[in-house]
């Protein structure tokens, strides 16, 4: 693998800005890596703040959705568009937090052969019609979130980590943004 983050040939401010600096050896440390995805932004600091920003709301923030649930999300989404990148990274993601690796590879093939619950089967319905025909979208699909227990909050949460995913999907998609090789090994053990 080459160190060339996307097929663009964008390099990343140099030197970078002390905060971003210091976002980066946060990454290095708690990941053993600064993920492609950042480096990609990093040629202008501004484009890598909104996104990391946004990212860090979505994902990361008090919401009624787990973080887990947040990055099966990402994995549905990212499944439905083919995003390699996102696939790879959140796919990873889900087999760390869940500690089940089979299903991370469910949701990367298709998340309806999964052993979910009715709550997480409704919010991964939603996502997957959100990409696939979300003008489509109408009452009775809030209704069903609602049903499961989300609250408006929550629905307004999924919306929101799976419009995100759709657009940073096509963008990862069009510069053939490269996972970090890291990834492709991280939490696939079973657990006794």
């Amino acid at each position: 693998m080459t160190d060339q983050p996307t097929a663009l040939d964008l390099p990343m401010v140099d030197p970078l800005p002390e905060a971003t600096q210091k976002y980066f050896d946060v990454c290095q440390d708690k990941l053993g890596m600064v993920p492609n995805v950042l480096k990609s932004y990093a040629f202008d600091i501004d484009k890598l703040n909104a996104f990391t920003g946004m990212y860090n709301d979505l994902m990361l923030a008090d919401s009624g959705i787990t973080k887990l649930e947040r990055e099966m999300i990402a994995v549905v989404v990212s499944s439905i568009n083919k995003c390699f990148y996102c696939l790879t990274a959140h796919g990873a993601a889900v087999r760390a937090m869940s500690g089940d690796p089979i299903l991370g590879e469910q949701l990367v093939m298709n998340y309806r052969v999964a052993d979910l619950d009715a709550r997480q089967r409704a919010m991964l319905d939603f996502a997957a019609k959100m990409t696939t025909s979300s003008a489509e979208i109408d009452e009775a699909d809030r209704a069903a979130l609602r049903q499961v227990g989300f609250s408006d909050r929550d629905i307004f949460d999924i919306a929101g980590v799976a419009g995100f995913f759709n657009m940073t999907n096509r963008v990862a998609s069009a510069i053939d943004m490269r996972p970090n090789d890291e990834y492709h090994a991280q939490a696939r053990t079973l657990k006794a």
